[in-house]
């Protein structure tokens, strides 16, 4: 792991791909950054005048807008008793100016908020989600997105974002696999890397925003695919999957983690003293804060954990959470535990002491407010724009591509558009958009597929568009919820046939036809777990009706998670997967459609056929009778056990080829290391990208070891003609594993299996021999 972060950190990939990472027309910081030495040496004064109450207020986050049932009024009182140290979930900018001025002016000891919002994938302007960014197989697109997000984050007076999501998730029935990077801890680790510098920068200063590494930890293996269900993750699993992301980000210097709500091995995560003290303070060195999620401490009571608020409170604070989201569970009970002994004064100062260093880094005693003026040219700059869609492109996935169907000639004359996605604003930018939080209205204009299209055909072309009845949630969201929304009732058979009807008649008067299909953006993110993986709606019957036409359909698939599409894979053509690509989102997909960008996108999921599946991932263990005997075909007799298309594929409008895979040396010690290379070759006829992938695996030792590890990337630009030779390093970083038996990481003697190419069914191999 530490040569992966050695590598990011080299700006290699960012100079690599181009990508622009100073955004100019952003304000200069106004003050120098402080030293972390400096910022302690004034935190730790500043804790010395603190009562108490005062210190247990810096552990309260209070909600910055009322929510009926949640929170039932405004914190101005308590935040000039002192008793807030952060609010949370809201954006505009004059009532942030107005109790930042509560807290600098009229509290006690003048110390001002830390303004905390889910700035998931950008602020005004939408980047595409982060399961397309992972898609990307860049971590420059990462971090270019993020890095433009926290300087359009500060300027509206946001300085910390829960964000990045670096759960691990293997089951596409959890809603919120669209807010991380896929299935591998690999991929992961590199994408949370690129995301905690995008948010921070080198070092913590006026224009960073400081980064939220959740959910901590395994939220991701929730049973079933149920958003908050509990997690129950074997400790070697755990170690080896779930928590490498997480310690990369940490590696990096994220200066937050934020606890899970589930259950993981029965001791809720937000009061699990071996988690947050054990592994994340005393073995990894975490010198940070952890904030809760929303609620989640006085949830311990709910969870049958705790006994009543105060004995929530106690066991929280004690596990290591030094900030209580929303829930007022620390002001109200922390005192009292304090008093009666329970809770040390020295406890709460380990837990302010973190807090206050951060505000100071961050420039907010010196410059705590939101300059109004100049918010709106920041949130809408140009810049940005433009690198919303070049990070659209650069993160779609194209499926499939029979006969050359893509890309698509500008000479057409008649396209027929169908699907309701196709021009849906809200939902081409995916869920927690800032604006679009608790239903408002997003000032991002955002380019849909159908405008795109226009955009790029151009006057003279015809486009023949059919909605369709919108796909709608049977339950309503947990937004729907806040905000009263109504998801409209389901269409009628007679509005089916009609417009059933239509998109028959549409294809038949046109020269092709471009289906955009999917999920609405409320389908997928937290409380949108599925128990299927279908098309919802009438989606798959409008495609399969303009399909009988024998006119030629590419399908775009806008989502947050793979789909059922077995239907689709065998009589469609062409398939790009889009995912919610953002603002600029249909000028992108327009862009990859007709050729002007050739997609180069990897999945970072296994996809699969059918929910039946799940939780489906390539990297599982060898068991009895494993798939590659003969006489062994499958796990299930009515369906293939494999993906329908594997972890790490993807298509482009050229070829490549793998080929003359090397070692550098074929026998290491335990302690050595090993360089593998390999030749990529563009061989089709146009400029394109190539993903190159390194694979292990280990035939024995303590443990069952995966059938194949991922264990290098790199995204290259080829010419027509061109050849690259790559190099990626094997040696203890990518070898070690946590055995159940030794209890410890170690790099164990063996053979070890390397294979080379484009995806995780890689057929170039070599072989590798460890010794003592």
């Amino acid at each position: 792991m530490n040569k992966l972060l050695v590598y990011l950190s080299s700006g290699a990939l960012i100079a690599s791909v181009g990508l622009l990472l100073v955004i100019p027309g952003a304000a200069a910081a106004q003050t120098a950054p402080l030293t972390q030495q400096e910022a302690h040496h004034r935190a730790e004064a500043l804790l010395k005048q603190m009562t108490v109450d005062e210190k247990v207020g810096q552990m309260n986050q209070a909600s910055g807008i009322v929510i009926p049932g949640l929170a039932s009024e405004k914190p101005d009182d308590i935040i000039v008793k002192g008793q807030v140290g952060s609010v949370l979930w809201q954006f505009d900018v004059k009532e942030l100016n107005r109790l930042q001025h509560l807290a600098v002016e009229k509290s006690r000891l003048h110390i001002p908020l830390l303004i905390g919002f889910d700035v998931i994938h950008g602020y005004r302007t939408a980047f595409p989600v982060p399961l397309a960014m992972a898609s990307s197989w860049d971590p420059a697109v990462e971090e270019a997105a993020q890095h433009q997000a926290a300087r359009d984050a500060r300027a509206a007076g946001v300085q910390w974002t829960f964000t990045p999501m670096v759960d691990i998730a293997r089951d596409a029935r959890w809603g919120r696999i669209v807010e991380g990077a896929g299935e591998d801890p690999y991929l992961g680790a590199a994408m949370a890397v690129a995301q905690v510098r995008g948010f921070q920068g080198e070092s913590i200063g006026p224009d960073s925003v400081l980064a939220c590494v959740k959910h901590f930890a395994g939220y991701g293996a929730a049973e079933g695919g149920r958003d908050y269900d509990a997690s129950n993750i074997p400790e070697s699993l755990f170690r080896n999957v779930y928590l490498v992301p997480f310690h990369a980000a940490e590696k990096a210097g994220a200066a937050s983690f934020m606890s899970a709500y589930m259950d993981l091995n029965d001791v809720p995560a937000t009061g699990n003293r071996w988690l947050l003290h054990d592994i994340l303070r005393q073995e990894w060195g975490f010198k940070g804060f952890v904030v809760s999620d929303a609620f989640a401490v006085g949830n311990l009571q709910t969870h049958g954990y705790a006994r009543d608020p105060e004995d929530a409170a106690y066991k929280a604070v004690t596990a290591g959470v030094d900030m209580d989201m929303a829930s007022l569970t620390y002001i109200h009970n922390l005192p009292k535990l304090v008093a009666s002994g329970k809770v040390t004064e020295a406890e709460l100062n380990a837990a302010v002491l973190p807090i206050l260093e951060a505000k100071y880094k961050l420039g907010l005693f010196d410059n705590p407010y939101v300059d109004e003026s100049k918010v709106d040219a920041q949130l809408s700059s140009p810049e940005g724009l433009a690198l919303e869609r070049k990070l659209a492109a650069r993160s779609m996935v194209l499926l499939k591509n029979d006969n050359h169907t893509l890309p698509l000639s500008t000479n057409l004359k008649k396209v027929a558009v169908i699907g309701s996605l196709a021009d849906s604003a809200k939902d081409i930018e995916g869920g927690w958009t800032v604006e679009g939080l608790f239903g408002g209205a997003s000032k991002s204009r955002p380019v849909t597929i159908l405008a795109g299209l226009k955009n790029k055909l151009g006057a003279n072309v015809q486009v023949n568009y059919v909605a369709g009845a919108a796909p709608t949630r049977e339950y309503p969201s947990m937004m729907d919820a806040f905000t009263g929304a109504k998801n409209p009732p389901p269409p009628t058979a007679t509005e089916v046939a009609d417009w059933l009807a239509k998109a028959k008649a549409a294809a038949a008067d046109s020269d092709m036809v471009i289906a955009v299909l999917g999920e609405a953006s409320n389908m997928s993110g937290e409380a949108a777990s599925r128990a299927s993986l279908d098309l919802p709606g009438i989606q798959e019957q409008m495609l399969e009706v303009v399909a009988s036409t024998g006119k030629p359909v590419v399908l775009v698939l806008e989502n947050g998670r793979p789909l059922d599409i077995r239907w689709a894979a065998e009589h469609v053509p062409a398939i790009l997967e889009a995912w919610y690509p953002g603002t600029e989102g249909g000028n992108a997909v327009a862009d990859v459609l007709f050729g002007d960008v050739n997609p180069g996108g990897k999945l970072p999921v296994s996809w699969p056929r059918t929910a039946g599946q799940e939780p489906l991932y390539y990297n599982h263990n060898l068991t009895h009778e494993p798939e590659d005997r003969p006489s062994f075909t499958s796990r299930y007799w009515d369906l293939s056990t494999k993906p329908l298309f594997p972890f790490g594929y993807g298509l482009s409008y050229s070829t490549f080829k793998f080929a003359n895979l090397h070692l550098s040396k074929d026998r290491i010690n335990t302690e050595q290391a090993t360089e593998v290379q390999v030749d990529v070759t563009n061989t089709g006829t146009v400029a394109g990208d190539a993903v190159a992938q390194i694979y292990i695996h280990q035939r024995a030792g303590s443990a069952s070891r995966p059938v194949r590890q991922l264990k290098g990337f790199r995204r290259i630009a080829l010419k027509p003609g061109e050849t690259q030779t790559l190099q990626f390093s094997l040696g203890k970083d990518e070898l070690n594993f946590w055995s159940p038996q030794t209890k410890a990481w170690s790099v164990e003697p063996g053979i070890f299996d390397v294979w080379a190419g484009d995806d995780s069914t890689a057929s170039l191999h070599s072989e590798l021999v460890v010794t003592e």
